[in-house]
């Protein structure tokens, strides 16, 4: 009987988790922003901090990459999640931003709808990220985010149906639409992630 050894790297690991629990601070400060109660500006300078907090864990993940001669699974892979990881802060980072700057002062109300499948993606993302070490129970993980995205992209019509409804302001629906659009994008951020991690699991089973 054949045996493949490989010598683990827990860093790894330890890197996308701290990478994903990043994505729940996020979550977490975008609810924040939609919620309407707290300042502005400080929770998009909490937000800008955070975002690069989460860059810092991504330069670390691909500088491990770089200096280990035997990781955990393939290094494409390695490089594809932490990117997909980095590129889900960055659509939450833009919403925020987008909010300040265009100081949009009312949402559509499905938008929460929106903010609470990123919410619960970050969680179930955090929560799965050790997964990666044992491949354990992981396909819960990508078929619930795919659901989530589904969710998501109905919400997503619906808002856009309701934006040009002929009721708002021209300008108003330009601000709006590219708010929901980075929450979208955050979204399906989400679901390449998930879609990497199956692809991972397929190829270590």
């Amino acid at each position: 009987m054949a045996f493949k050894f490989r010598p683990v790297d827990g860093s790894f690991y330890d890197l996308f988790s701290t990478s994903a629990n990043h994505l729940v601070v996020g979550a977490g400060l975008l609810s924040e922003m939609l919620s309407g109660t707290g300042d502005r500006e400080d929770i998009a300078r909490r937000m800008r901090e955070a975002e690069h907090a989460a860059d810092e864990t991504t330069h670390q993940i691909v500088k491990r990459v770089n200096s280990t001669f035997v990781t955990p699974f393939d290094r494409e892979d390695i490089y594809s999640l932490a990117s997909g990881l980095d590129d889900v802060m960055d659509m939450m980072d833009e919403a925020v931003d987008l909010i300040l700057l265009y100081n949009v002062t009312e949402l559509p109300a499905e938008t929460s709808e929106q903010v609470e499948v990123l919410r619960r993606c970050a969680e179930l993302t955090a929560a799965s990220m050790p997964g990666l070490e044992s491949m354990a129970k992981l396909d819960e993980f990508w078929i619930e985010i795919n659901r989530l995205e589904n969710t998501g992209d109905k919400s997503y019509r619906r808002i856009l149906a309701g934006l040009f409804n002929g009721e708002r302001d021209a300008l108003e629906v330009i601000k709006v639409k590219d708010v929901i659009e980075a929450l979208e994008g955050a979204i399906d951020a989400f679901e390449t992630v998930a879609n990497i991690v199956e692809q991972i699991a397929v190829k270590e089973s």
